[in-house]
């Protein structure tokens, strides 16, 4: 389907022509033409698919609705606050959406895109809600403070959008959820995505949607025809640290996106990644913002050839360059790994998601094929092959089943590590647990040293 046959205002079509859209995605088509009804949705729908414009078409296309309806045309310098409120789970996500919003809306004359989020200072953020808004993209947490603050006046929202519904609520903003959705008129659209409507994520659905339309795009049991998979054992760290040098040397090696299970580890191989020459950076929750948008940019500029990260920084990261992505430390949950090898094998492109997994890692790994009902090739790389027997294959997927965390799903895998990462380990642990030989508690080294700059580590090798 084309998006002409979409029947959207001249300018939305005009912004997809420049971006050199033609083809409207599956989820696009079957979400659009409702919503721009005014139906509430619920979307379920893989990374990739082209979700984002599925419900920034229609945002937009209220905006300028509304711009030729005497009854709800905004008189300059009134301040009512945003006619779309779009919560995201993480700050990167949240951005991707402002870019995308901008993009679509480049020929919307006077558009006003604002974020809210954690991490950056609050003066901008207030400047912007004190004027008129036309779309207001949000992390849960941050909202909430502008709106106890008495900053935001969400009154006058007329579309909802709740995006990675299930995320936010691992992240526990189902009470923020609730608190902000009241703050809103109970006759606007509201439209939520989620990889899953069972569970808790369903009970919002249900407390927030009026009689809502299902849009199921994918699941996680679809395959990825453009990611192939690949899963290396490794026998222990030294192995595994051998298995990630060779694959980061190979010239198939676009851009590699590595995961890790917490932000000590990927502050720590980060290191050691740059210490053998790597173009590399870390990203992960406990960053301030600004040094986030830096490694963003480095690595959309192709600065940076490695990106080191934590599952929940690398939500919304959208870089159709990104060639591998590594596990190297495995997720805590089944679902992650679906996210994180959607990093790659974006915009037509193919891509390779390779795990490094020791024995410990097993049960993961089998909670991740049954999941997934897909089972991960192994493989061997020449002249590093695994010296300890592979461990006993998990019985054949025969569809998705409860899953929960194993014990030692967080487990540091470098000496001197702390003990099993607990659940939500991306952010920033309250102690300081002693660091590997040689190495400073954790966040001495900042204190002693300041906040190390993004690319002012001299280049080796």
């Amino acid at each position: 389907m084309s998006f002409e046959s979409l029947n959207l205002h001249e300018a939305l079509s005009a912004a997809l022509k420049d971006a050199g859209y033609t083809e409207a995605t599956e989820v696009q088509q079957r979400a659009i033409p409702p919503a721009l009804e005014g139906r509430d949705l619920m979307v379920s729908s893989s990374t990739g698919s082209g979700k984002t414009a599925s419900f920034v078409l229609p945002a937009l296309t209220r905006i300028l609705a509304a711009r030729n309806d005497p009854e709800r045309r905004r008189e300059k310098g009134q301040t009512a606050g945003p006619r779309v409120l779009v919560l995201a789970p993480t700050r990167e996500l949240a951005m991707q959406v402002a870019k995308a919003a901008s993009n679509y809306g480049r020929h919307v004359r006077g558009l006003r895109v604002a974020t809210v989020v954690g991490g950056v200072p609050y003066g901008a953020q207030l400047k912007a809600l004190r004027g008129p808004l036309d779309v207001l993209i949000a992390t849960p947490g941050r909202l909430m403070d502008h709106m106890q603050s008495g900053q935001a006046v969400l009154s006058n929202v007329e579309m909802l959008v709740l995006d990675e519904a299930d995320r936010m609520l691992d992240m526990g903003f189902i009470d923020d959820i609730q608190f902000i959705a009241q703050a809103t008129p109970a006759q606007r659209q509201t439209v939520m995505y989620s990889a899953t409507f069972a569970g808790h994520v369903g009970g919002l659905a249900r407390s927030l949607l009026r009689d809502p339309l299902r849009v199921e795009i994918s699941s996680h049991t679809d395959i990825h025809f453009d990611i192939e998979q690949r899963l290396h054992w490794a026998d222990d760290l030294q192995h595994k640290n051998a298995l990630l040098d060779h694959i980061l040397t190979e010239r198939a090696v676009d851009q590699a996106l590595v995961f890790t299970s917490t932000q000590r580890d990927a502050d720590w191989l980060a290191d050691r990644l740059a210490d053998m020459g790597h173009a590399v950076a870390s990203l992960h929750g406990g960053m301030p913002q600004g040094r986030r948008n830096r490694v963003l940019q480095g690595l959309r500029t192709r600065e940076l050839r490695v990106l080191v990260a934590t599952d929940v920084a690398a939500r919304g990261i959208d870089v159709p360059t990104i060639s591998h992505v590594i596990n190297y430390g495995l997720p805590m949950k089944a679902e992650d790994y679906v996210h994180r090898i959607g990093r790659t094998g974006r915009a037509g492109r193919s891509g390779l998601a390779i795990t490094l997994a020791e024995r410990r890692d097993a049960q993961m790994v089998q909670r991740i094929q049954r999941f997934t009902t897909q089972r991960i090739p192994p493989a061997v790389i020449q002249g590093l092959e695994p010296k300890r027997a592979e461990p006993a294959a998990a019985p054949r997927p025969t569809g998705p089943k409860p899953f929960g965390r194993r014990p030692d799903a967080g487990r540091p895998f470098r000496p001197g590590g702390h003990g099993n990462a607990p659940f939500g380990a991306d952010r920033k642990p309250g102690g300081r647990p002693a660091g590997g030989p040689g190495r400073p508690a954790f966040g001495d080294r900042d204190r002693a040293a300041g906040p190390k700059a993004f690319g002012s580590r001299p280049p080796r090798g």
